[in-house]
């Protein structure tokens, strides 16, 4: 497929519509898969605007529709709905009015995003080559929304999907998209240490596993410093550590937990081997047994090549191009991936130094963030429509 660009981009201007759903969104946060509430404000919304509302066998999400005039390809534009169990502390005067429930890595944002592009769109009908489907996505923070909706054949008719977060490390009308990996591969582990529980003041009567537990976690650390090359970023957190409950008895079973994020493929399989014969060695050299769980459950998000490429030098006409930052966060877009050429972007929604991240309680996504945003979706769409057509 030779992809050459010749779509001129669109500047949109952002009405006090899109404003106020930003704002009512960012107040009415829900969680993942219980976003019933935003599911149906949403739709209500895709209505109003003459958008066609199409059949979603999931709970809860919206799947819309914008036939274009002209025949052509089918592709999608996506945004995750789910907010974060976070009490909000922001002072923002639209602040969460859900008690423990806040949009702390700006889902709302992203949602005002491509409402805003796809109203847009919707009166644009006539210079549409195609369709273009509109997925809104629950459970982006489980990392099974994305998943469900393929499984759910969502993603069955579309040829490309184009998704954005936003990214307060950049500043409003700034935006990164290209073909580097954007965001990282995610390992949930889980290891079970069992020996054998003795009085405490009679060690040598069992094999606790507390001295165990502690050699593995810093032996862990030298994973990343000897094993991997020091030119790919590479994480393995160790976050949480259970062991004994009794001061005076030394216990027969102990437990830790984390994570581990990486870039390259070879590389989270290299670390999974290491871990496993780390542990295991580590274990039999303390007399003791390891369970271990190691779930990887989401591949880096790396864009489709091509069309990244094109996509990117179409933002040079409305917005400021950024080198690609990789995030140590994990996308569930990722899963588009095997069934569709995926389009990620970055959009700038803070930019100041030091600016709480996501799904810290005093994040802060501004409203000026939203005009980089409905362009990026609006153009992106046109674009890879043309590109495809």
């Amino acid at each position: 497929m030779c992809l050459q660009s010749s779509t001129m981009s669109e500047h949109i201007e952002i009405t006090p519509e899109i404003i106020e759903i930003r704002h009512y969104l960012h107040a009415h946060p829900e969680r993942s898969f219980k976003e019933y509430e935003t599911s149906a404000y949403l739709e209500k919304l895709l209505r109003a605007h003459d958008i066609e509302v199409l059949n979603n066998p999931l709970e809860t999400g919206v799947v819309g529709l914008i036939r274009g005039d002209q025949p052509g390809p089918r592709i999608a534009l996506r945004a995750d709905i789910d907010g974060l169990p976070i009490q909000e502390d922001t002072g923002l005067p639209f602040s969460s009015v859900n008690d423990g429930v806040m949009h702390g890595c700006g889902h709302d944002l992203h949602m005002s995003y491509m409402l805003g592009a796809a109203f847009w769109l919707a009166k644009r009908r006539k210079h549409i080559k195609g369709s273009i489907k509109l997925l809104f996505q629950p459970a982006e923070e489980l990392g099974l929304g994305a998943k469900a909706m393929v499984d759910a054949g969502l993603l069955a008719d579309v040829s490309a999907a184009i998704g954005a977060h936003n990214n307060p490390n950049y500043a409003p009308g700034q935006i990164a998209v290209g073909p580097e990996p954007m965001m990282a591969g995610c390992v949930k582990f889980h290891v079970t240490l069992h020996a054998t529980g003795t009085h405490a003041g009679y060690p040598h009567k069992g094999t606790g596993p507390i001295e165990a537990l502690a050699t593995m976690v810093l032996a862990l650390q030298t994973i990343v410093s000897r094993n991997v090359s020091p030119f790919h970023p590479l994480v393995l957190s160790i976050t949480e550590m259970h062991g004994g409950h009794v001061w005076n008895v030394v216990p027969d079973k102990a437990s830790f937990q984390g994570t581990v994020r990486y870039f390259h493929k070879s590389d989270g399989e290299l670390v999974e081997k290491r871990f496993k014969q780390q542990v295991q060695s580590i274990a039999a050299g303390y007399g003791i047994t390891a369970d271990i769980d190691w779930d990887d459950f989401q591949n880096p998000l790396v864009s489709d090549t091509e069309l990244s490429k094109i996509v990117a030098d179409n933002v040079r006409d409305y917005a400021q191009l950024e080198p690609i930052h990789p995030s140590m966060a994990g996308e569930d877009f990722c899963d588009f991936m095997p069934v569709t050429m995926p389009v990620f972007a970055f959009i700038g929604s803070n930019g100041e130094e030091g600016c709480p991240d996501w799904h810290s309680p005093h994040f802060v996504g501004l409203d000026e963030s939203l005009q980089a945003g409905v362009e990026f979706y609006a153009n992106a769409a046109l674009t890879v429509l043309n590109e495809l057509s």
